[in-house]
């Protein structure tokens, strides 16, 4: 049996996280969810995922504040990423 595609939603708003895990989960992904770009980063780094759906405007780092601190480290700089907002 192979895993599934791991994709982290991140997004502060469980609503959107909600929404966002319900799609991928039928189309056969494995979700994991953060509520900030701390706790994206943090788990990123344990373990990157397939693909990152990252909301734009969040508190305390930005999505683009997030995005830049993936590139800019060596083992993720290619993780595909898709910035995401409500705007």
């Amino acid at each position: 049996m192979t895993a599934l595609p791991q994709i982290l939603v991140v997004d502060d708003n469980a609503t959107n996280v909600k929404l966002l895990t319900k799609l991928l989960a039928v189309q056969d992904y494995e979700v994991s969810t953060a509520d900030s770009g701390k706790a994206a980063l943090e788990m990123i780094e344990q373990a990157a995922p397939y693909l990152v759906l990252l909301d734009v405007i969040m508190p305390e780092m930005s999505g683009y504040e997030v995005c830049r601190a993936i590139r800019a480290n060596p083992k993720t700089r290619l993780l595909p990423v898709i910035m995401v907002t409500a705007l």
